[in-house]
């Protein structure tokens, strides 16, 4: 809107077509009708004037509808757009350059509450983004995180590699320093600090991660930009976008307007061609020792039964999960590898291995398949196009549909197939037989690791096997456990999809936002009834999550999760990755003191949540075998009853 008539002091106040706003006055284009709390309608003798404040007949000036509220701005438009794309929650760190968003959301929460996003007040920009990731990785909907400029777009943190690397849809919104200083438009620079948050680039902090960026240049066509936005985090290969936009922008009156959001949906991928079809079925159905590894497949909660169904028909098949960040093929399946990191002897041995959804199937220096071995790879993201390094050697590379793809192959296997397995059913009843017994032996070996320790401490693989007896049978797992996660999935055996998920990224510190996303998304797919979830973190992981900010949320917003410290006194993982490089250097004969990665003296980290959470979540510590024991059903009970609960588990020491 531009400034109209002559500019004149703030002080004063005038009668007639004049709007005062900060520095400027502005012309009414027309005048406007008055309304009152009470729905009664009446013509004011004018436009709405500073003086309209003290002539109103209200007692309270509260108590009446004013033009400003009226306004239909660019950020009205903004909610709206995120409503009806499907968005049902923004996670919040508001600044001074969300004068407009401040406004429309208060507006849109009196006027529209039933059709207006809800908002949670984040008080670690990271956490907000790790909120949104755990509740878009369960329901598949972009959620939204609105931050301050250049400095909550940092804040943001590695939050923005999870979700690029997890491949996880969300919008994070923020606004710029305004670009007029001298009173030309609303939202022109009022502030100090306004000159030192204007950066010559600001969406450069995130773009690479990002799989859109872009500035709301315009109001009249905000709605198209946000949906163009969702459009890419939505389209495989997902991934967070970033809009931004000054004051100036988010501020400007427009006409209310609809867009046809069914012109606005993700770009679909199709399945195989019957050439490619034939060719994999084949390898499949011809192979001695079939393999498939996967890593995220089963976000997609359909492709697990799909799986299931293929080493059922394939007797002998096996899956190795990577644990890209999803739970893909079920524990109680003779079939099932457990999670290892690109390194298994069943990668070495396998003749045809199907790699689906998998960003690291090995670890060439650690483990390779044989010269001979015939590779295909189905992927959403086959290329990884946010790696600067990425090969394997597939005869075949596909970037499809995956449930779609493997749906075809088992459909093919069944009809085009049957009959050559069905002739064949001695030799796969002779697989299946192996694989039982290799599969028994592989338990045994995981119950061994779970033996309670002589001196009453305990080891995280009896840590482990305690939680899952006292947890739910359908308890949903967020799991960042770092050099212990193939233990905890050793014991987990989780068989039910959807119910494990971890970050499938190297930012650490997800888990304490994703439990909450993960809990409040449940919650409200089952009208409040959600189910228990259970975050087992790592004590450096858990000091990366910011627990102060993820514990106040919780407690605000009534959203009860257990989490399970592995307290091992400081970070392991860099241990692991120096006696890789250098097994007998120097660093192997020395303490973690006197490498710098220990955490002694041991905090109390129960207590970092008790006092955010303003002493009203359940906190203790476990050390021994008997604390465990009791403390931890009453840890489970607590979050049962609508209280969140952190057990310090403090793991006997092993270095």
């Amino acid at each position: 809107m531009a400034p109209l008539g002559p500019r004149l002091p703030p002080s004063r106040l005038l009668e007639g077509p004049y709007r005062l706003h900060e520095r400027v006055l502005y012309r009414c284009c027309k005048p406007r009708p008055h309304l009152h709390r009470n729905n009664t309608r009446r013509e004011v003798s004018g436009p709405y004037t500073p003086s309209h404040r003290l002539s109103c007949s209200k007692q309270s000036h509260i108590d009446c509808v004013s033009c400003s509220d009226l306004e239909y701005t660019a950020s009205s438009a903004f909610f709206e757009a995120l409503w009806d794309a499907g968005v049902r929650y923004c996670f919040v760190n508001l600044g001074s350059d969300h004068p407009s968003i401040m406004e429309a959301m208060v507006k849109g929460q009196r006027d529209r509450s039933d059709r207006f996003p809800k908002f949670i007040t984040c008080p670690s920009e990271m956490v907000a983004l790790s909120i949104a990731d755990g509740y878009a990785r369960v329901t598949g909907e972009p959620q939204v995180v609105i931050v301050h400029v250049d400095v909550g777009t940092q804040a943001l943190g590695c939050a923005v590699h999870n979700a690029s690397v997890g491949r996880v849809p969300v919008l994070i919104f923020a606004g710029l320093s305004p670009c007029t200083m001298e009173g030309e438009y609303r939202g022109s620079r009022t502030e100090f600090i306004h000159w030192l948050q204007d950066v010559p680039d600001q969406k450069a902090i995130v773009s690479q991660y990002c799989r859109y960026t872009a500035e709301l240049k315009k109001g009249k066509n905000i709605k198209q930009m946000v949906n163009r936005a969702l459009s890419f985090a939505t389209s495989e290969p997902r991934g967070p976008v970033y809009l931004q936009g000054v004051r100036e922008v988010m501020e400007e009156v427009i006409e209310p307007y609809e867009i046809r959001q069914e012109f606005w949906s993700p770009v679909a991928l199709g399945g195989l061609t019957p050439k490619h079809l034939t060719l994999v079925a084949e390898a499949l159905i011809s192979a001695q020792e079939p393999l498939v590894i996967t890593g995220y497949s089963g976000r997609d909660t359909a492709m697990v039964p799909l799986l299931v169904e293929l080493a059922n028909i394939l007797k002998g098949l096996r899956v190795l999960d990577t644990m890209g960040s999803d739970l893909c093929f079920p524990a109680d399946h003779p079939g099932w590898l457990s999670v290892r990191y690109g390194s298994d002897e069943a990668i070495r041995t396998a003749d045809v291995i199907l790699v689906v959804d998998c960003d690291v199937p090995w670890i060439n220096t650690q483990c390779k398949p044989a010269d001979g071995a015939k590779i295909i790879h189905f992927d959403v993201d086959p290329l990884k196009q946010q790696m600067p390094l990425f090969y394997i050697d597939a005869i075949l590379r596909c970037r499809v549909d995956t449930v779609f793809a493997l749906g075809q192959i088992v459909q093919h296997l069944k009809t085009e197939l049957s009959g050559r397995i069905s002739a064949n059913q001695e030799y796969y009843t002779s697989r299946w037989s192996a694989l039982e017994e290799s599969y028994t032996r592989k338990l045994k070996a995981i119950a061994s690791q779970a033996e309670p320790n002589s001196d009453d401490s305990f080891g995280c693989g009896y840590l482990i096997s305690q939680v899952r007896k006292a947890c739910p049978v359908d308890t949903i797992w967020v799991v960042e456990a770092v050099t212990n996660t193939f233990t905890v999935a050793d014991q987990l055996q989780a068989t039910l999809p959807g119910s494990v998920f971890s970050s499938g990224a190297g930012g650490l510190g997800w888990s304490g936002g994703a439990a909450l996303g993960i809990k409040l998304a449940t919650d409200v797919r089952h009208e409040g009834k959600g189910k228990f979830v259970c975050q087992i973190i790592g004590d450096g992981c858990f000091l990366f999550s910011i627990p102060s900010s993820v514990y106040w949320i919780a407690q605000r917003y009534n959203i009860p999760v257990l989490t399970v410290v592995l307290n091992n006194n400081g970070w392991n993982a860099p241990r692991k990755s120096l006696l890789l490089v250098h097994p007998d250097g120097l660093g192997s004969k020395v303490t973690n003191e006197e490498l710098n990665i220990s955490f002694e003296p041991n905090p109390e980290y129960f207590m970092i949540a008790k006092g955010a959470s303003g002493g009203k979540c359940w906190a203790e510590q476990a050390s021994t075998m008997e604390e465990l024991a009791r403390k931890l059903p009453e840890a489970v009970a607590a979050v049962q009853s609508g209280i969140s609960a952190i057990l310090d588990a403090r793991l006997a020491r092993t270095l």
